[in-house]
Order: C-alpha cells, then structure tokens, then sequence
C-alpha cells in the first residue's frame, strides 16, 4: 500500500512539517510530494491539504493556481485529509477579511471566536493557542488509536459551524463546543495541526496513509 502522497502547496502552511511527519508514518516506499501541480494532485493516491493564514488570502492563492477544480475532484476520488485552513475553507462563507466565499464543498460558516470567560471568569485567549482535547463524536478510521479526548495542538481564531452536525467526527470545548474534525466520504478535515500533536498526531497521519477513504 505504499503509492503517493501529494501535500498541496499553494504559498501558505508550514508544509516542510507536514511532509515530515507524514514521511515519518507512511508505509515504507511511499513518494511523499510537496506540490501546487494539478496533475500531481489527481494522479496521487492520497492528498493533503494543509494551510495557515487568512482565508482569502488561502482562496485568492487557490483561485490564482487553478486548483479549485482540481482538489474538489480530489476530495471526490481518493482519500483527502485537510488540516486547519485546509478544513475551514471547506465550508461556504468566513467571517473573515470582511466576508469570504469559501469553497463550498460543505454548508456552513466559519465564525471568529466570541469573547469567551473560563470557569474562573477570566477571559480565554484568541487565537486558542495550545493543547486541546478532541472529543469523537462519531467512530472514524482516522481516530483507531487515538483515545476519545485526546489532546492536539491548535492555534486559531475562527471556528467551522456546518449547517449540517452529522458532519462533526470530533468537537472540542473552549469556552463553548465546536466541531474540530469533520468527515464525509473519502473526506476528513481537522482544526488542529496533527504535525505538532505529538504520539495521537503521528497516529492519525499514519491511518489516514492507510486508510481506503471509506468511513467504515
């Protein structure tokens, strides 16, 4: 099961990182390819799309790379984790910049973080910066492994709500409940950044290069 694995470079994330770590867990003999290439991207086994940033400034450099086309047909064929900005610009519309029009693949919004308090009145931080817990809301490949509440690393200031909640795979609480993975068909989207989340990170990037793209 080695095959390829192209990470989407499209001028924005930490991909070196993210190359790394998923040469790291990938079946020996894998090709791991950091590209912004349409052919690449739909002649690989797998997909990666990961991103940091503002949210158009993410869809300006998509729109100006031609690969709109090109990821919606790969998220449709073959296995595709998006990480951060990779998950958030899956939804129709941010708050952001003033108002973004997103990819649309899933309906929903992605909001700025409200002014929130703690348990003790003092106000959390925004961006959330840190380690949080992901709480599986529904059974996935990309979570065998991986303890319900285990924690990741995060660092964001806008959140995904999906018109949709069946689409949740996992939630996490700061300050109030949002979804922090989603999942549908050979798709699976995470808030947090599985690069820098230590042993449960590694695991999930070593199931999603293994895993067939079926939710079962």
């Amino acid at each position: 099961m080695a095959g390829s694995i192209v990470i989407v470079d499209y001028g924005m994330g930490n991909l070196r990182s993210v190359a790394k770590a998923v040469e790291h867990v990938a079946p020996v003999g894998t090709q791991v390819l950091i590209s912004d290439s349409a052919d690449a991207i739909l002649n690989a086994d797998r997909v990666v799309f990961p991103g940091q940033g503002a949210a158009a400034d993410c869809m300006a450099a998509l729109h100006g790379r031609g690969l709109v086309a090109p990821l919606a047909e790969a998220a449709r064929t073959r296995p595709f984790l998006g990480i951060c900005m990779g998950m958030q610009v899956m939804l129709s519309h941010s708050e952001e910049n003033q108002g973004v029009h997103l990819l649309n693949w899933f309906e929903g919004t992605v909001q700025h973080f409200p002014s929130m308090h703690d348990a003790n009145g003092l106000a959390l931080k925004i961006p959330q910066m840190g380690w949080n817990g992901i709480r599986h809301t529904h059974p996935h490949p990309l979570w065998h492994g991986i303890a319900d509440e285990a924690r990741f690393y995060f660092v964001h200031s806008y959140f995904c709500r999906p018109n949709d909640t069946n689409l949740v795979a996992g939630s996490t609480d700061y300050g109030m409940t949002y979804a922090s993975a989603l999942a549908q068909g050979s798709v699976f989207a995470i808030q947090a950044h599985p690069e820098k989340s230590a042993a449960d990170g590694l695991t999930l990037l070593k199931n999603f290069t293994r895993w067939d793209g079926k939710a079962d």
